[in-house]
């Protein structure tokens, strides 16, 4: 029976991705959720027979386990970040695998896995193809309800953050909430479009419909789709930010 581990952040695109692994007679062992969770566990356990590991986990990349606690495991990589380094994907037993995954391609992943799983896995020289690529996030995956959708980043106009909720705001007026803090989101988004005001949002370049001189040298923004609140550029951030503009 093969040992197979998901190594994901997202508990409902985990628990996803082991509900579509057993349509594929496929039972997953373990669910581990960061960087740090994933190292302790494989420090202690055997190797298993395949890993699904997100790339972006809520304590780092994922290629920062496999630094720590080199394995054997055939890994299967979910990303919902463009095809920059798909090439590198390729080594041996090494696959990808888009968000939101889908049955037939995950079908064809494990395929493929069978067909190749006794071959030896080279996960330090995808590390190292990889490490001179920066990564950013370009779909963002939410849940509303018994629902799962992906927002591609050009549809997102706005994140911003409201008694301990983060919410994302797309050009057509839909919010979402975004089950991460706007910290961690903003390492994720390239900073050649979005930047962050505030405490409170990250902003995308298209979503600024108009800009205003406000008190103690701030700027206050109008934002496109609008909120109920205003949206002030804190005093401490408006030189980066017309920077960031060409001001």
């Amino acid at each position: 029976m093969l040992r197979v581990v998901i190594i994901e952040d997202e508990k409902p695109a985990a628990r996803r991705l082991q509900r579509m692994l057993a349509k594929e007679s496929v039972l997953v062992s373990t669910m581990l959720h960061s960087v740090t969770e994933a190292v302790s566990w494989l420090r202690q356990h055997p190797a298993p027979d395949l890993i699904f590991a997100d790339i972006q986990l809520s304590d780092g990349i994922s290629f920062d386990i496999f630094e720590q606690v080199p394995v054997q495991s055939a890994i299967i990589f979910t990303t919902a970040y463009d095809q920059y380094a798909i090439r590198a994907f390729k080594l041996n037993s090494i696959d990808y695998l888009l968000k939101p995954v889908k049955q037939d391609e995950l079908h064809f992943a494990l395929g493929k896995f069978y067909k190749n799983k006794d071959k030896e896995v080279d996960i330090q020289q995808l590390i190292s193809t990889l490490k001179h690529d920066k990564i950013y996030k370009k779909r963002f995956g939410v849940q509303y309800g018994a629902h799962l959708q992906s927002i591609p980043v050009e549809e997102v106009a706005y994140f911003y953050s409201q008694d301990k909720t983060t919410w994302l705001v797309t050009y057509s007026g839909e919010e979402f909430i975004y089950d991460q803090a706007l910290e961690k989101i903003e390492k994720q988004l390239n900073p050649e479009s979005f930047f962050r005001i505030n405490r409170q949002f990250i902003l995308s370049t298209k979503a600024i419909k108009d800009m205003v001189q406000y008190t103690n040298s701030r700027l206050k923004i109008i934002l496109q789709p609008k909120t109920q609140t205003d949206v002030i550029v804190a005093r401490e951030r408006v030189k980066a930010f017309k920077k960031w503009l060409g001001i």
